[in-house]
């Protein structure tokens, strides 16, 4: 199966590799070389956020890869601190700036505000409109709640087209996933075989899931390791997953992925490990000091 075969259909027809390169936490001394092995490797999806700092290092490992533009599909996020319409025009306005593109591939808002929802549909209407001006092909969410979704629904005009969360075995958000697809709404997993070390000072009793019996279990049947079965198990399900690394050789077996196939029991045993307990922060409880966080302009 070749790697460009799977890919999902946007609400809106776009189309996006399910498989992408992660850069949350990637320093920027590293990120440009990151994403010119990612998409030297084959990958053709990058994700990053404005709040990660490496949006420029991105675009220099884009152009430094020689990988049309075109073949690329490019997702970044705005920072709360950059919510409200206006805000929000001029926060896409730094990210194409520091990304070195004039349109963006999938453009989503980072969390939701509950304690300032306006802001956060002041902030999508912004991304709608630029969906009409074209400056952006897709629009998004990322860690939304079905609750934030039926919320958003009520103030805006277009659903959007991906929902980026928390989902791992160990955190699989049923629920979420069912309302996500009712509404045509592609479901993105952040954190596809775990976070273990994304989220100092949440769920630190946590268990590795890397380490999981049935997981391993399964990588050995395979002949792949546990985080190669954990991103089959999100790709024939549907899922977009974007697991990160900055080492040439993790990125590498990250997207090898593509010559093997889980069976239907196997994709039950690993739904059977949900335990419904987050690695990372509640999007639920506000978080008020994430708005003195300034966005640079350049």
């Amino acid at each position: 199966m070749a790697a460009m075969d799977i890919t999902l259909t946007l609400n809106n027809g776009v189309l996006m590799p399910a498989l992408g390169l992660g850069v949350f936490q990637s320093s920027p001394e590293e990120t440009a070389a990151a994403v010119r092995s990612a998409l030297e490797t084959g990958y053709r999806h990058i994700d990053t956020a404005a709040m990660y700092g490496n949006e420029r290092q991105v675009g220099e490992g884009i152009h430094a890869s020689g990988v049309d533009r075109s073949e690329i599909f490019v997702e970044t996020k705005i920072w709360v601190s950059d919510y409200g319409r206006e805000q929000t025009l001029n926060a896409f306005a730094k990210a194409s700036r520091k990304l070195g593109l004039e349109q963006i591939d999938l453009l989503i808002l980072h969390q939701p505000a509950t304690d300032r929802f306006e802001k956060t549909i002041g902030a999508y209407q912004a991304l709608e409109q630029l969906l009409a001006d074209g400056r952006v092909r897709s629009i998004g969410v990322s860690n939304f709640t079905p609750q934030h979704l039926k919320d958003l629904f009520a103030a805006t005009q277009i659903v959007p087209a991906v929902n980026q969360v928390e989902l791992h075995p160990y955190f699989a958000q049923p629920e979420l996933q069912r309302v996500d697809a009712e509404h045509g709404i592609v479901t993105q997993a952040w954190s596809p075989i775990g976070g273990i070390t994304f989220y100092p000072g949440w769920g630190e009793e946590r268990k590795n899931v890397m380490q999981d019996g049935t997981i391993g279990a399964l990588a050995r049947q395979y002949g792949k390791s546990p985080a190669q079965v954990m991103l089959r198990w999100h790709l024939q399900q549907g899922r977009s997953a974007i697991p990160k690394s900055v080492n040439p050789g993790r990125i590498a077996e990250n997207f090898d992925v593509f010559d093997f196939e889980l069976t239907p029991q196997d994709l039950a045993a690993i739904d059977a490990l949900d335990a419904g307990v987050r690695s990372g922060p509640d999007p639920d409880v506000p978080r008020p000091e994430r708005f003195d966080t300034v966005i640079p302009q350049d």
